[in-house]
């Protein structure tokens, strides 16, 4: 009887499982089994949707001053009103404690203001377009700035909720630039150095040395304090860019550098080489592509650190300044202990900046065990 019972067969390999299976369907395979990672896809790409569209959905205009409304607290939407769908929130009744003299707020639930969809409100160009609805706002004639604050308002009366999307949108952007310049500098040092090694890799190995062993703060607050005070937004924003990307590359080259230093003995390359290839085409052809999953994640690693890096340097005051609004901008408005704790609202873009560093590195930490391959 036991003789006629088929023992079990041998796991096999996932190569083996998937018949003519390339590496990315591996890859893709691996990292969807990973289900932090596949999750925290879906947040990177809802942040970088609301890079899209953030003054469509913002309802109020985040530079418009408001001095009757300040610091006014978060303001719940009532979704409903005798029973029947009418999503309205409640006229706020300014006073002041004759006590503490604190500026107090208190809802007024005779007096109801309709919130709407599709609502009008000011003007923003998306997509090339010039476009004035937004996803909601307010009905009547009360204007949205001074009537919905659903994460409350800051010290000039300024939407929170708004001005949190614009700065998710500066913040994500500019990390993706930095990353986009670190990485082209990155490859570029990291190949020729492993490549051609000898006094090429000495020098360009001596230089990552010089940048990583200057402490990081020191030296943003050095490049940040050149910056003139007179540079326009958009010249300061380039330059902060340009900073971070200069600081960020060191890391990606010295781990580069040492996956072509053991590729560039491999018989693929010396193949290359007795047909007439090119230094050039053989690091672009041969030898980058045999690291792209590795570049894959890094960069995933690194995007999270360029954000780090830009809200540390508007926190600091080295960075981006008022009139711009980022991350970093906004938080370094929440320094004050005391208006925190009178205000504990301000500090609603650590969520934003939270969610945006650990999702990348979720991600990165996925890629990274997909694209290995002993895994």
């Amino acid at each position: 009887m036991q003789a006629l019972i088929a023992p079990p067969e041998p796991p096999q390999p996932m190569a083996e499982l998937v018949p003519g299976a390339s590496q990315w369907t591996l890859i893709r395979r691996r990292f969807l089994k990973h289900r932090l990672a596949a999750a925290s896809t879906v947040v990177v790409a809802l942040l970088y949707l609301v890079v899209v569209f953030a003054d469509f959905l913002a309802y109020s205009d985040p530079a418009a001053t408001n001095p009757g409304r300040p610091l006014v607290p978060p303001q719940p939407i009532h979704f409903f009103e005798d029973g029947h769908f009418a999503p309205h929130v409640h006229a706020l009744h300014r006073w002041r404690d004759p006590q503490t003299f604190e500026m107090r707020y208190t809802p007024d639930p005779a007096t109801r203001i309709p919130v709407v969809l599709w609502a009008e409100g000011y003007r923003y160009r998306i997509l090339g377009f010039e476009a004035h609805r937004h996803l909601i706002g307010v009905a009547g004639r009360p204007a949205t700035e001074g009537a919905l604050f659903i994460m409350g308002a800051d010290s000039l009366g300024r939407d929170l909720f708004s001005r949190i999307l614009l700065a998710i949108r500066t913040s994500l952007v500019i990390g993706l630039a930095a990353v986009a310049l670190s990485l082209s500098l990155g490859l570029l040092m990291g190949t020729i150095s492993g490549y051609y090694g000898g006094l090429v890799d000495l020098l360009i190995q001596r230089l990552i040395e010089i940048l990583r062993a200057i402490p990081t703060i020191p030296l943003w607050m050095g490049l940040a304090a050149a910056i003139p005070a007179s540079w326009s937004i958009t010249a300061v924003y380039f330059t902060v860019t340009l900073i971070i990307a200069l600081i960020g590359w060191t890391e990606l080259a010295r781990e580069l550098r040492g996956r072509i230093m053991a590729l560039r003995n491999e018989d693929y390359v010396l193949a290359a080489e007795l047909a007439g290839s090119g230094p050039g085409r053989i690091m672009l052809v041969h030898l980058l592509p045999a690291c792209t999953s590795h570049i894959i994640a890094t960069t995933t690693l690194a995007i999270p650190a360029m954000i780090a890096s830009e809200t540390a340097l508007g926190f600091l005051g080295l960075g981006l300044r008022p009139p711009a609004i980022s991350l970093g901008v906004l938080l370094n408005g929440a320094q004050n202990l005391e208006a925190l704790a009178l205000s504990p609202w301000l500090l609603w873009p650590v969520a934003p900046t939270a969610a945006a560093i650990l999702a990348f590195n979720f991600i990165g930490d996925g890629l990274r065990d997909a694209a290995d391959p002993y895994a």
